[in-house]
């Protein structure tokens, strides 16, 4: 498997002189961070060796390579998820390949629903903590000894000082933001009243079907993490409606200007 992540590093660093310290992972509809991106190269996923493609409508399928707020970047325009199809391992590989690219801080973004009755459509949650509800686990297996630990801790899997420093962004440009613990299922279906229900009930604000794996890749290998979901359906009793992805990616664009503003000011303070 080093291999396969070395032969991936080895094809990317023949294709661009960006040496990365940030690397970023964009949720659905949240893809406008990457206008922010001073763009100097864009590698297409299925160029790259070892790499899944996103077999997702609203997920592009490259790599971003550039600068902002000062920082070298690489951005991933589109992610994978494990519902389609992926084993975890495929799921996390380009995180694996971001740490060997030189990559020392992850940022993700998401869409997901919200169980919190306090929260509201389009609201904005910082993330300071998960609950792993995957069939599969990406440390299952072989461990790499080059990359961590056998049993890596998780008392922090999201980076205190950079979630300060966000809610104090926030508040500097009034913007609304909610801190929570996120849940990751498998999907690819919304959930149920009684799922919403029992998500709250274990310790859930929101529920989605990524981030999970591929920050519990990246704090093995020691990477600090800041996550940030957009709620842009409710579970809430009540408040439940059916939702489509065309719905979903709505409400993502709706509010993605003010993740974007967060998330490039929080790049270029760190």
């Amino acid at each position: 498997m080093l291999t396969q992540f070395n032969q991936a590093v080895d094809y990317i660093q023949s294709k661009t002189a960006i040496r990365p310290t940030i690397g970023i992972i964009l949720g659905t509809g949240l893809g406008g961070l990457v206008k922010e991106i001073d763009v100097v190269d864009v590698i297409e996923y299925k160029d790259i060796p070892n790499f899944p493609v996103s077999t997702v409508e609203s997920h592009q399928g490259k790599l971003i390579f550039g600068t902002l707020g000062g920082k070298q970047v690489v951005a991933m325009q589109g992610r994978f998820h494990y519902y389609e199809g992926y084993t975890m391992k495929q799921v996390t590989f380009p995180v694996r390949v971001m740490k060997l690219l030189g990559v020392q801080r992850l940022f993700v973004s998401n869409a997901s629903g919200g169980v919190n009755p306090d929260f509201e459509v389009g609201e904005i949650m910082i993330m300071d903590d998960h609950i792993n509800l995957f069939p599969e686990h990406p440390l299952v297996g072989k461990n790499f000894d080059e990359l961590g630990p056998r049993f890596p801790d998780m008392s922090q899997p999201y980076d205190k000082e950079m979630i300060q420093l966000a809610k104090n962004i926030a508040a500097e440009n009034s913007i609304r933001v909610s801190v929570g613990t996120y849940l990751g299922l498998t999907g690819p279906t919304l959930e149920t009243p009684a799922e919403y229900k029992y998500v709250r009930v274990i310790g859930a604000d929101a529920v989605g079907m990524s981030t999970v794996p591929e920050v519990i890749v990246a704090r093995h290998m020691n990477i600090p993490c800041f996550a940030i979901s957009i709620i842009t359906d409710l579970g809430v009793p009540g408040k439940i409606k059916e939702v489509s992805l065309q719905d979903v990616i709505e409400v993502a664009s709706r509010q993605e200007p003010k993740m974007t503003l967060i998330m490039k000011e929080l790049i270029t303070r760190i």
